[in-house]
């Protein structure tokens, strides 16, 4: 692992922190475009190791800034599940998640996914009942839409950036 390429990653948490900080709520809750950029850094450093340390550092990250009672460690497990099996995702389909389109569809089934496990686990932290379906249609469903939108403009200038530099990521 480079010095490069880890600095790479934390620019993009960095990023998905200041969008997430800066993103007016929807419904209550706020988007996670920390997330969105995540997604990002998996599909550029397709490994376990850097899965897990994106993972890692976007749970804490999402844990401290999340508006959402009791839902730090909630967001530890959500990014640590979500990300190993987004990870298990682009490895299966490593043409189609290459492609902007798939990494749409990626993202959008990777933040169902995500908030399916947040909702789960938040629930299990705070004994809140009955309240997955309409926090999942409230909340999840537009994040869907929303970190789908962002993963198209910000992946293009992502990829482009990365082949103009020497980054050794999955592209290459």
């Amino acid at each position: 692992m480079s010095t490069k390429n880890l600095v790479l990653m934390a620019m993009l948490i960095g990023v998905g922190t200041a969008l997430y900080l800066f993103m007016p709520p929807i419904n209550g809750m706020k988007p996670d475009f920390m997330l969105t950029m995540m997604f990002i850094g998996i599909l550029l450093f397709t490994n376990v190791r850097d899965t897990f340390l994106l993972s890692l550092t976007t749970g804490v990250l999402s844990g401290l800034f999340t508006t959402f009672p009791a839902g730090f460690v909630p967001n530890i497990i959500d990014k640590f599940v979500t990300g190993f099996l987004f990870l298990a995702a682009v490895l299966l389909l490593q043409k189609f998640a290459r492609k902007v389109a798939g990494g749409i569809a990626l993202t959008a089934v990777g933040t169902a996914i995500s908030g399916a496990i947040f909702l789960g686990a938040a629930i299990l932290v705070t004994g809140f009942d009955g309240l997955f379906t309409e926090m999942f249609i409230l909340v999840v469903i537009p994040a869907m839409a929303i970190n789908a939108i962002a993963f198209f403009l910000i992946y293009p200038i992502v990829i482009n950036l990365v082949k103009r530099s020497n980054f050794e990521t999955a592209l290459n």
